[in-house]
């Protein structure tokens, strides 16, 4: 199915029905949370230190153990288990001086940077390029309301950021949500820790609602319960009291957005695939699977989809934007068109990836119209093209899904998928199995 070249990855279309059983590695969003929440938990009657289990290891939860590391956490990686134990250090023993290397990632330069607040020192967080052009401005006038000293270093509201910590007093903060829900988790995993309660407020709306829920119920295993409101009409509220999180082992869900590629392969070849351990996940990415069932394809059980003659659909996808490059590529094999919307958020993300992903669909032949929050996708003849994936994983993973069926289908910059999902080339290339 693939063969690898020196910086280009070819795929080659399954000569068989597809039948296959897929695991996947664990949740990043799940895994950049945990060491988040680990690192700020004390010691409990049951455990003297958090033990994460079928933890992701790849680039983005790296830089996550990198700058706990840089800090004075010093992460315990067994990799060979996919096991990481964080030790319980208070903040007042954090290092008064970092640096820290984000990398192109997100959850970890904007849950680092509301983390840092908590402490007693001057610290910076920069990133590759990219990282320096994605928004972080909404998270600082946040923090700045609570009186944090921090800023955008280049003055333009992206990375680097510079801080100057002396922990959070509480009080009552206003934080948008509509380009990123990443800055209202951020704020929520650290509320506990300031000095009196904490009110948050949500202004506008809020994209991503599903990766909240995530931060809520996992707040909630911890040991820290949030009263807020329910997910509905903004503005949004939640009010914190102070407390701490408690030391504890914790489990690793499958990562929801790396099974939607191969739901996607089951889809596009008529085949079946098993993804398990995702019937019941709380990553809103697992519905994917129920948005392939709408565009035809069939449930053969809880972890089990079988593709079958697709349609399109129109759809908001908001909640799960992750997964707009799959259902983009799904769209080229499905008789009508699709129309995703409400995504404008994903603009903002790895690379701009409504722009690029209508760029890279027109190389095949398919009939692209580009909306500013979305896009719709008129299937076309296919044909074999040279891809471009932005050095961003989900578009190398998502576009390479066209190469199942259509020969001659070569991927640029194959290596940006250790983002999230190293191992993904030979997980594909086991479909032939």
């Amino acid at each position: 199915m693939v063969k690898k070249q020196t910086d280009q990855y070819e795929v080659v279309p399954l000569s068989r029905p597809l039948k296959a059983m897929v695991t996947v590695p664990g949740s990043k969003s799940i895994t950049n949370r945990a060491l988040i929440l680990a690192a700020l938990a004390q010691a409990s009657r049951t455990a003297a230190h958090s033990v994460l289990y079928d933890a992701l290891r790849s680039e983005d939860t790296e830089v996550m153990i990198d700058s706990l590391d840089r800090l004075g956490i010093a992460v315990e990686t067994d990799w060979d288990t996919q096991r990481l134990t964080i030790p319980c250090k208070p903040i007042t023993s954090w290092n008064k001086q970092a640096q820290f290397a984000c990398g192109n990632s997100g959850t970890t330069i904007r849950f680092l940077t509301a983390m840092l607040a908590l402490g007693d020192g001057q610290y910076r967080l920069d990133g590759i390029e990219r990282m320096r052009e994605r928004p972080i401005g909404d998270l600082l006038t946040a923090l700045q309301q609570l009186g944090a000293e921090v800023h955008s270093e280049a003055g333009n509201q992206c990375p680097p950021v510079v801080m100057r910590a002396q922990g959070l007093p509480g009080g009552h903060v206003q934080v948008r949500g509509d380009i990123s829900s990443q800055y209202l988790s951020a704020l929520l995993m650290i509320a506990p820790y300031a000095r009196s309660a904490l009110h948050i407020e949500v202004v506008g709306n809020l994209v991503s609602v599903p990766y909240i829920a995530i931060t809520l119920r996992m707040m909630a295993e911890w040991g820290i319960q949030v009263v807020g409101d329910a997910f509905n009409e903004p503005p949004l509220r939640f009010h914190i009291t102070p407390s701490n999180y408690q030391a504890r082992s914790y489990a690793i869900e499958p990562d929801a957005s790396s099974a939607s590629y191969f739901w996607a392969a089951a889809a596009i070849t008529g085949g079946t695939v098993t993804v398990p351990g995702l019937s019941k996940s709380m990553q809103g990415d697992a519905s994917f699977f129920e948005v392939l069932l709408q565009m035809g394809c069939s449930k053969v059980d809880a972890d089990t989809l079988q593709g079958g003659p697709l349609h399109g659909i129109y759809i908001d996808m908001n909640a799960i934007s992750d997964t707009v490059m799959t259902l983009a590529v799904v769209a080229l094999f499905a008789q009508g068109c699709t129309t995703i919307n409400n995504v404008a958020h994903i603009r903002h993300k790895e690379t701009d990836r409504i722009s690029a992903l209508a760029h890279e669909l027109r190389k095949v032949g398919a009939e692209i119209e580009e909306h500013e929050d979305g896009l719709t996708i008129h299937p076309r003849p296919l044909h074999e093209a040279v891809l471009d994936t932005y050095n961003d994983h989900r578009m190398a993973m998502s576009l390479a899904l066209i190469g199942l069926r259509i020969p001659g289908i070569r991927i640029n910059n194959p290596g940006c998928v250790v983002k999230t999902f190293p191992t993904y080339w030979q997980t594909l290339e086991n479909l032939r199995q």
